[in-house]
């Protein structure tokens, strides 16, 4: 039976459970038990029927709350997939280190393009690490230390999920540089991601190796799902932009987290208003058995 979560930031009226209820039964679906985890914060609304209608129904809630629509069986995911840049930090790592080299207004714009999809993902990725050329590979920790910070709820959510028994992978299409750093900080068992060429303590505006995109992380959660036998219910995928909607539709359940519209409309539901901790209450996890 699938179930719509309601998670606000500030207490809802009384009576928003009930219509929640009421738009699910309006809709054709059938409404089963309906209660308040949290009052007023957190609530559920148990019913039987097509999700994609429900999130249709519940839509104009969004204007006030986070509402993610679940079936019950994925609220235990064994498999967690995520992107890194916008998603587990709150930053995009390429744009700044463009700001160090002095290129960052040319980089950020090829960067929100390539997010929005309107540009090919490699290209663009090859485009903006050309501009790098010659900046000190001393920059990054400088940058890791100053500028890059965790997505409020991140590290909560992961390590909690990997303390329930998840395997949590990290899919980035920056650069290892700083994904095997956040990836560790976070609690990530393992880090896919691109490799900057440093020659001689500089960047050469090069990358190593085949390209981390948008097929590539599909490519990711596919095989780590099939190496732990694990069905697409248990496999749970996060991100915002173009590059991670293959990654989103091939998991049980793909969430976009403030994202450009073109994720959203590919995730089976979106975070628009709080942070990861939003995830957890959809989960159904109680705040007592949050990890920190």
């Amino acid at each position: 039976m699938p179930i719509a979560v309601l998670i606000a930031a500030e207490p809802l009226p009384a009576g928003e459970l009930n219509a929640a209820a009421d738009r699910l039964h309006q809709a054709g679906l059938v409404v089963g038990q309906s209660h308040w985890v949290e009052p007023g914060l957190v609530g559920e609304v148990h019913f039987t029927g097509d999700r994609a209608a429900a999130n249709a129904a519940l839509g104009p809630m969004r204007t006030a709350c986070d509402v993610l629509v679940l079936e019950e069986a994925a609220r235990d995911p064994r498999l967690l997939v995520s992107d890194m840049d916008s998603t587990m930090i709150a930053n995009e790592c390429i744009d700044e280190l463009a700001d160090y080299a002095g290129v960052k207004p040319q980089v950020a714009a090829i960067t929100e393009r390539a997010m929005q999809g309107e540009l090919d993902f490699e290209a663009a990725l090859r485009e903006r690490v050309a501009l790098l050329n010659g900046l000190s590979e001393h920059v990054i920790a400088d940058c890791l230390g100053h500028r890059i910070h965790p997505m409020p709820g991140a590290r909560t959510l992961v390590r909690t999920l990997r303390q329930r028994g998840a395997d949590c992978v990290l899919v980035s299409g920056g650069f290892h540089s700083f994904a095997d750093v956040i990836g560790a900080e976070l609690g990530f068992h393992a880090v896919f991601a691109n490799r900057l060429v440093i020659e001689h303590g500089h960047m050469t505006g090069a990358l190593e190796g085949s390209i981390v995109d948008a097929a590539r992380k599909a490519a990711i959660l596919i095989e780590q799902a099939a190496g732990q036998g694990l069905e697409a219910r248990q496999v749970l995928a996060l991100g915002d932009g173009a590059n991670d909607i293959p990654m989103l539709k091939a998991a049980g359940t793909g969430i976009a987290y403030h994202a450009k519209p073109a994720a959203i409309a590919a995730a089976d539901g979106h975070i628009a208003h709080g942070d990861w901790t939003v995830l957890l209450h959809a989960l159904g996890i109680a705040r007592a058995d949050w990890s920190d």
